[in-house]
Protein backbone atom coordinates (compact mmCIF):
# COMPACT_ATOMS: atom_id res chain seq x y z
CA UNK A 1 0.00 0.00 0.00
CA UNK A 2 3.15 2.22 0.54
CA UNK A 3 4.48 1.70 -2.68
CA UNK A 4 1.11 2.20 -4.42
CA UNK A 5 0.70 5.45 -2.04
CA UNK A 6 4.14 6.66 -3.02
CA UNK A 7 3.43 6.36 -6.87
CA UNK A 8 0.45 7.92 -7.09
CA UNK A 9 2.02 11.11 -5.42
CA UNK A 10 4.72 11.12 -8.20
CA UNK A 11 2.41 10.34 -10.84
CA UNK A 12 0.47 13.18 -9.77
CA UNK A 13 3.79 15.35 -9.42
CA UNK A 14 4.53 14.97 -13.15
CA UNK A 15 1.31 15.62 -14.51
CA UNK A 16 0.79 18.98 -12.70
CA UNK A 17 4.48 19.87 -13.88
CA UNK A 18 3.41 18.70 -17.23
CA UNK A 19 0.46 21.16 -17.54
CA UNK A 20 2.80 23.97 -16.37
CA UNK A 21 5.22 23.44 -19.22
CA UNK A 22 2.08 24.20 -21.77
CA UNK A 23 0.78 26.97 -19.50
CA UNK A 24 4.13 28.65 -19.68
CA UNK A 25 4.50 27.83 -23.66
CA UNK A 26 0.70 29.14 -24.61
CA UNK A 27 1.93 32.50 -22.55
CA UNK A 28 5.31 34.00 -24.23
CA UNK A 29 7.11 36.92 -22.47
CA UNK A 30 5.70 40.30 -23.85
CA UNK A 31 8.83 42.45 -25.38
CA UNK A 32 10.23 45.29 -23.14
CA UNK A 33 8.79 48.32 -23.12
CA UNK A 34 11.41 51.32 -23.91
CA UNK A 35 10.78 54.94 -25.08
CA UNK A 36 11.49 56.12 -28.42
CA UNK A 37 11.43 59.31 -29.65
CA UNK A 38 11.77 60.43 -33.44
CA UNK A 39 14.77 62.26 -34.99
CA UNK A 40 14.10 65.92 -34.94
CA UNK A 41 15.63 67.89 -38.07
CA UNK A 42 15.61 72.16 -37.81
CA UNK A 43 17.72 74.86 -38.91
CA UNK A 44 19.75 75.18 -35.39
CA UNK A 45 22.48 77.56 -34.74
CA UNK A 46 25.57 75.91 -32.51
CA UNK A 47 27.02 77.99 -29.58
CA UNK A 48 30.28 76.85 -27.76
CA UNK A 49 30.58 78.12 -24.17
CA UNK A 50 33.48 80.06 -22.96
CA UNK A 51 34.63 81.44 -19.47
CA UNK A 52 35.62 85.25 -19.72
CA UNK A 53 36.60 87.53 -17.43
CA UNK A 54 34.85 91.24 -17.20
CA UNK A 55 37.40 94.40 -18.45
CA UNK A 56 36.52 97.75 -18.29
CA UNK A 57 37.59 99.74 -21.08
CA UNK A 58 38.69 102.55 -19.46
CA UNK A 59 40.77 102.39 -16.82
CA UNK A 60 43.02 105.31 -15.18
CA UNK A 61 45.92 105.56 -12.36
CA UNK A 62 45.36 109.36 -11.78
CA UNK A 63 48.43 111.43 -10.03
CA UNK A 64 49.10 115.24 -10.57
CA UNK A 65 50.70 116.78 -12.60
CA UNK A 66 52.36 119.34 -10.09
CA UNK A 67 54.16 118.68 -7.03
CA UNK A 68 52.31 120.11 -3.56
CA UNK A 69 50.10 119.47 -0.91
CA UNK A 70 46.81 117.88 -0.72
CA UNK A 71 44.79 120.81 0.62
CA UNK A 72 41.16 118.58 -0.22
CA UNK A 73 39.52 115.61 -1.45
CA UNK A 74 36.49 116.56 -3.07
CA UNK A 75 34.67 113.01 -3.51
CA UNK A 76 32.87 109.99 -1.85
CA UNK A 77 35.03 106.93 -2.49
CA UNK A 78 33.78 104.57 -4.61
CA UNK A 79 30.75 107.08 -5.99
CA UNK A 80 30.07 107.65 -9.64
CA UNK A 81 31.84 110.36 -10.98
CA UNK A 82 32.07 112.72 -14.73
CA UNK A 83 34.58 113.96 -16.73
CA UNK A 84 35.42 116.60 -15.40
CA UNK A 85 35.17 116.61 -11.57
CA UNK A 86 37.67 118.19 -9.52
CA UNK A 87 39.05 115.32 -7.02
CA UNK A 88 41.41 116.25 -5.57
CA UNK A 89 43.09 120.19 -4.89
CA UNK A 90 46.91 120.91 -4.56
CA UNK A 91 47.53 123.64 -2.25
CA UNK A 92 47.04 126.69 -5.58
CA UNK A 93 49.21 129.41 -3.76
CA UNK A 94 52.43 128.93 -5.04
CA UNK A 95 51.26 128.18 -8.31
CA UNK A 96 49.37 131.50 -8.11
CA UNK A 97 51.95 133.44 -7.58
CA UNK A 98 53.99 132.08 -10.20
CA UNK A 99 51.44 132.73 -12.31
CA UNK A 100 51.52 136.71 -11.09
CA UNK A 101 55.77 136.76 -11.73
CA UNK A 102 54.72 135.18 -15.15
CA UNK A 103 52.30 137.92 -16.36
CA UNK A 104 54.28 140.48 -15.29
CA UNK A 105 57.35 139.38 -17.41
CA UNK A 106 55.21 139.53 -20.19
CA UNK A 107 54.17 142.75 -19.09
CA UNK A 108 57.86 144.02 -19.17
CA UNK A 109 58.48 141.95 -22.26
CA UNK A 110 56.08 143.90 -24.54
CA UNK A 111 57.30 147.91 -23.06
CA UNK A 112 60.68 146.83 -24.15
CA UNK A 113 58.86 145.73 -27.47
CA UNK A 114 57.60 148.82 -28.16
CA UNK A 115 60.62 150.41 -27.26
CA UNK A 116 62.80 148.58 -29.71
CA UNK A 117 59.63 148.39 -32.51
CA UNK A 118 60.14 152.62 -31.97
CA UNK A 119 63.84 152.74 -31.69
CA UNK A 120 64.10 150.98 -35.32
CA UNK A 121 61.54 152.79 -36.83
CA UNK A 122 63.66 155.69 -35.94
CA UNK A 123 66.91 154.52 -37.40
CA UNK A 124 65.12 153.56 -40.73
CA UNK A 125 64.19 157.23 -40.90
CA UNK A 126 67.55 158.41 -40.19
CA UNK A 127 68.88 155.97 -42.22
CA UNK A 128 67.22 157.75 -45.45
CA UNK A 129 68.81 161.12 -44.78
CA UNK A 130 72.01 159.05 -43.92
CA UNK A 131 72.47 160.41 -40.24
CA UNK A 132 72.87 157.48 -38.79
CA UNK A 133 75.45 154.03 -40.11
CA UNK A 134 73.70 151.01 -41.55
CA UNK A 135 75.56 149.43 -38.75
CA UNK A 136 73.52 151.04 -36.16
CA UNK A 137 70.43 150.56 -38.26
CA UNK A 138 71.31 147.13 -38.19
CA UNK A 139 71.85 147.03 -34.02
CA UNK A 140 68.74 148.48 -33.63
CA UNK A 141 66.62 145.69 -36.02
CA UNK A 142 68.17 143.24 -34.06
CA UNK A 143 67.09 144.95 -30.78
CA UNK A 144 63.25 145.08 -32.49
CA UNK A 145 63.45 141.56 -32.92
CA UNK A 146 65.01 140.28 -29.81
CA UNK A 147 62.10 142.25 -28.19
CA UNK A 148 59.55 140.20 -30.10
CA UNK A 149 61.55 136.79 -29.25
CA UNK A 150 61.21 138.37 -25.51
CA UNK A 151 57.57 138.58 -25.68
CA UNK A 152 56.80 135.44 -27.14
CA UNK A 153 58.53 133.51 -24.64
CA UNK A 154 57.21 135.44 -21.80
CA UNK A 155 53.61 134.55 -23.08
CA UNK A 156 54.99 131.44 -23.34
CA UNK A 157 55.84 131.31 -19.46
CA UNK A 158 52.81 132.34 -18.32
CA UNK A 159 51.16 130.16 -19.89
CA UNK A 160 53.23 127.25 -18.26
CA UNK A 161 52.43 128.87 -15.18
CA UNK A 162 48.96 129.14 -15.81
CA UNK A 163 48.63 125.70 -16.79
CA UNK A 164 50.30 124.74 -13.44
CA UNK A 165 47.59 126.76 -11.51
CA UNK A 166 45.01 124.73 -13.18
CA UNK A 167 46.58 121.34 -12.18
CA UNK A 168 46.09 121.85 -8.53
CA UNK A 169 42.63 120.65 -9.45
CA UNK A 170 43.12 116.96 -9.92
CA UNK A 171 39.88 116.28 -11.90
CA UNK A 172 38.64 113.17 -13.40
CA UNK A 173 39.34 112.51 -16.98
CA UNK A 174 36.43 110.26 -17.72
CA UNK A 175 33.17 109.30 -16.44
CA UNK A 176 32.97 106.30 -14.09
CA UNK A 177 33.47 105.28 -10.70
CA UNK A 178 36.29 106.11 -8.56
CA UNK A 179 38.37 104.22 -5.80
CA UNK A 180 39.47 104.90 -2.58
CA UNK A 181 41.85 107.94 -1.90
CA UNK A 182 45.44 106.23 -1.86
CA UNK A 183 46.57 110.33 -0.58
CA UNK A 184 44.87 111.99 2.31
CA UNK A 185 44.49 116.04 3.21
CA UNK A 186 48.31 117.41 4.05
CA UNK A 187 49.96 114.77 2.32
CA UNK A 188 52.97 115.82 -0.23
CA UNK A 189 51.62 114.97 -3.66
CA UNK A 190 54.84 114.65 -6.55
CA UNK A 191 54.46 115.42 -9.92
CA UNK A 192 53.79 112.29 -12.22
CA UNK A 193 54.73 109.91 -9.14
CA UNK A 194 51.88 109.47 -6.66
CA UNK A 195 49.07 107.63 -7.17
CA UNK A 196 46.12 109.62 -6.17
CA UNK A 197 43.09 107.26 -7.00
CA UNK A 198 42.08 105.21 -9.37
CA UNK A 199 39.06 105.15 -12.42
CA UNK A 200 37.16 102.57 -14.10
CA UNK A 201 34.58 103.28 -16.62
CA UNK A 202 31.17 101.53 -15.72
CA UNK A 203 28.82 101.67 -18.90
CA UNK A 204 28.93 99.61 -21.13
CA UNK A 205 31.76 97.22 -20.07
CA UNK A 206 34.25 94.37 -22.03
CA UNK A 207 33.78 90.76 -21.73
CA UNK A 208 37.26 88.90 -23.02
CA UNK A 209 37.13 85.27 -23.39
CA UNK A 210 39.56 82.75 -25.24
CA UNK A 211 38.24 80.37 -28.41
CA UNK A 212 40.41 77.50 -29.61
CA UNK A 213 41.88 77.15 -33.26
CA UNK A 214 38.54 75.09 -34.04
CA UNK A 215 35.53 77.88 -33.11
CA UNK A 216 37.70 79.97 -35.06
CA UNK A 217 37.76 77.86 -38.25
CA UNK A 218 34.52 76.82 -37.95
CA UNK A 219 32.80 80.05 -37.09
CA UNK A 220 34.98 81.58 -39.90
CA UNK A 221 31.40 82.51 -41.94
CA UNK A 222 30.21 84.37 -38.87
CA UNK A 223 33.14 85.86 -37.69
CA UNK A 224 33.38 87.33 -41.43
CA UNK A 225 29.97 88.40 -42.09
CA UNK A 226 29.13 91.98 -41.54
CA UNK A 227 26.49 91.26 -39.74
CA UNK A 228 26.56 91.97 -35.94
CA UNK A 229 27.39 88.32 -33.89
CA UNK A 230 25.06 88.64 -30.55
CA UNK A 231 26.96 86.76 -27.32
CA UNK A 232 24.33 85.67 -24.32
CA UNK A 233 26.72 86.34 -20.74
CA UNK A 234 25.98 85.09 -17.86
CA UNK A 235 27.64 85.98 -14.32
CA UNK A 236 28.74 83.83 -11.11
CA UNK A 237 25.01 82.98 -9.27
CA UNK A 238 22.64 83.50 -12.14
CA UNK A 239 20.66 81.42 -13.99
CA UNK A 240 21.25 80.88 -17.63
CA UNK A 241 22.76 83.75 -19.54
CA UNK A 242 20.15 86.69 -19.23
CA UNK A 243 22.58 89.47 -20.25
CA UNK A 244 23.60 90.05 -24.25
CA UNK A 245 26.43 91.66 -26.11
CA UNK A 246 28.10 92.01 -29.07
CA UNK A 247 31.12 90.43 -30.41
CA UNK A 248 33.63 93.49 -31.60
CA UNK A 249 37.33 92.45 -31.47
CA UNK A 250 38.84 89.18 -32.80
CA UNK A 251 42.79 89.51 -32.22
CA UNK A 252 44.51 89.17 -35.10
CA UNK A 253 46.68 86.10 -34.22
CA UNK A 254 46.66 83.22 -31.88
CA UNK A 255 48.83 82.84 -29.21
CA UNK A 256 51.18 80.57 -29.84
CA UNK A 257 51.88 79.10 -26.17
CA UNK A 258 47.90 78.15 -25.68
CA UNK A 259 46.67 77.69 -29.48
CA UNK A 260 43.73 80.16 -28.52
CA UNK A 261 42.64 83.12 -29.38
CA UNK A 262 41.30 86.52 -27.67
CA UNK A 263 37.66 87.10 -28.52
CA UNK A 264 35.57 90.65 -27.01
CA UNK A 265 32.09 91.55 -26.07
CA UNK A 266 30.61 94.18 -25.26
CA UNK A 267 28.05 94.57 -23.08
CA UNK A 268 25.34 97.38 -21.65
CA UNK A 269 26.00 97.90 -17.67
CA UNK A 270 23.50 100.89 -17.38
CA UNK A 271 21.91 98.25 -13.92
CA UNK A 272 26.04 97.89 -12.83
CA UNK A 273 25.61 94.56 -12.73
CA UNK A 274 29.14 93.88 -14.09
CA UNK A 275 32.52 94.85 -12.48
CA UNK A 276 35.96 94.72 -13.66
CA UNK A 277 37.56 91.47 -12.67
CA UNK A 278 34.82 89.34 -12.33
CA UNK A 279 34.33 86.09 -14.24
CA UNK A 280 31.59 85.32 -16.69
CA UNK A 281 30.06 82.64 -18.90
CA UNK A 282 29.47 83.51 -22.62
CA UNK A 283 28.03 81.69 -25.11
CA UNK A 284 28.84 82.51 -28.75
CA UNK A 285 27.21 80.77 -31.89
CA UNK A 286 29.71 79.28 -33.91
CA UNK A 287 27.31 77.82 -36.95
CA UNK A 288 24.15 77.83 -38.64
CA UNK A 289 23.00 74.97 -39.91
CA UNK A 290 19.68 75.15 -42.16
CA UNK A 291 18.51 71.22 -41.26
CA UNK A 292 20.19 69.58 -38.29
CA UNK A 293 19.78 66.61 -37.12
CA UNK A 294 19.43 66.45 -33.28
CA UNK A 295 18.34 63.59 -30.77
CA UNK A 296 18.35 63.71 -27.04
CA UNK A 297 21.87 63.25 -25.57
CA UNK A 298 20.86 60.04 -23.00
CA UNK A 299 20.04 58.26 -26.56
CA UNK A 300 24.17 57.95 -27.28
CA UNK A 301 25.93 55.43 -26.31
CA UNK A 302 29.84 55.36 -26.49
CA UNK A 303 31.90 51.63 -27.04
CA UNK A 304 35.50 52.28 -26.45
CA UNK A 305 36.25 55.63 -29.25
CA UNK A 306 33.04 54.74 -30.92
CA UNK A 307 29.28 56.38 -30.53
CA UNK A 308 26.21 54.68 -31.27
CA UNK A 309 22.45 54.64 -30.69
CA UNK A 310 19.59 51.98 -30.55
CA UNK A 311 17.00 52.41 -33.57
CA UNK A 312 13.94 50.46 -33.83
CA UNK A 313 13.10 49.55 -37.17
CA UNK A 314 9.61 49.24 -38.80
CA UNK A 315 9.20 45.27 -37.00
CA UNK A 316 9.86 47.10 -33.82
CA UNK A 317 13.56 45.53 -33.68
CA UNK A 318 16.40 46.87 -32.53
CA UNK A 319 19.05 47.59 -34.90
CA UNK A 320 22.40 49.21 -33.84
CA UNK A 321 23.89 52.05 -35.47
CA UNK A 322 26.54 54.11 -35.14
CA UNK A 323 26.63 57.61 -35.60
CA UNK A 324 28.91 60.58 -35.88
CA UNK A 325 28.11 63.33 -33.14
CA UNK A 326 29.03 67.27 -32.93
CA UNK A 327 28.28 68.81 -30.12
CA UNK A 328 25.65 69.14 -27.29
CA UNK A 329 23.21 71.84 -27.71
CA UNK A 330 21.39 71.82 -24.37
CA UNK A 331 19.62 68.58 -23.94
CA UNK A 332 20.13 67.52 -27.19
CA UNK A 333 23.13 66.53 -29.65
CA UNK A 334 24.17 67.35 -32.99
CA UNK A 335 24.35 64.08 -35.07
CA UNK A 336 26.48 64.73 -38.49
CA UNK A 337 26.16 61.13 -39.92
CA UNK A 338 24.20 58.21 -39.38
CA UNK A 339 21.17 58.82 -38.90
CA UNK A 340 17.85 60.40 -41.00
CA UNK A 341 15.00 62.29 -40.10
CA UNK A 342 11.86 60.96 -38.23
CA UNK A 343 14.15 57.55 -37.52
CA UNK A 344 12.80 56.37 -34.06
CA UNK A 345 15.90 56.20 -31.58
CA UNK A 346 15.31 54.63 -27.75
CA UNK A 347 15.70 57.52 -25.16
CA UNK A 348 15.44 55.83 -21.95
CA UNK A 349 15.07 52.03 -21.20
CA UNK A 350 18.51 51.06 -22.53
CA UNK A 351 19.01 48.96 -19.84
CA UNK A 352 16.23 46.59 -20.72
CA UNK A 353 18.21 45.90 -24.14
CA UNK A 354 20.50 43.11 -24.87
CA UNK A 355 21.67 43.15 -28.07
CA UNK A 356 20.31 44.34 -31.24
CA UNK A 357 17.63 42.49 -33.26
CA UNK A 358 15.53 42.19 -29.99
CA UNK A 359 11.95 43.00 -30.00
CA UNK A 360 10.62 45.83 -28.09
CA UNK A 361 7.17 47.74 -27.56
CA UNK A 362 8.17 51.15 -28.42
CA UNK A 363 6.70 54.12 -26.22
CA UNK A 364 7.04 57.66 -28.17
CA UNK A 365 7.97 60.68 -26.45
CA UNK A 366 9.14 63.30 -27.27
CA UNK A 367 12.85 64.38 -28.25
CA UNK A 368 13.41 67.39 -26.77
CA UNK A 369 13.20 67.45 -22.75
CA UNK A 370 11.35 70.99 -21.19
CA UNK A 371 13.87 73.12 -19.80
CA UNK A 372 13.15 76.55 -18.25
CA UNK A 373 17.22 77.26 -18.17
CA UNK A 374 16.76 77.58 -22.12
CA UNK A 375 13.33 79.63 -21.22
CA UNK A 376 15.43 81.74 -19.10
CA UNK A 377 18.59 82.27 -21.83
CA UNK A 378 15.81 83.65 -24.07
CA UNK A 379 16.69 80.68 -26.42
Amino acid sequence: MARIRTFSLITIALLLAGCGSDESRSHPTSPPAVEVAEVIAEPTTLWNGFTGRVVAPETVDLRPRVSGYIEDVQFTEGELVKRGDVLFTIDPRPYRAREKAAAAELASARSQLVLAESQAERARQLLHSRAISREEFDRRNANRDAARAAVDAAAAAQENAQLDLQYTQVKSPINGRVGRALVTRGNLASADQTLLTTLVSVDPMYVYFEGDQETLVTGRDLLDSDEQVGVHIGLSGESGYPHRGTLDFVDNRLNSHTGTIQFRAVVDNSRGSFKPGQFARVEMPIEVLSSALLINRKAVLTDQDRRFVYVVDNDNHIVRREVQAGPEQDDLVLIRSGLQAGERVVVNGLQKIFAAGVEVNPQLVQMREPDPARQVAGR
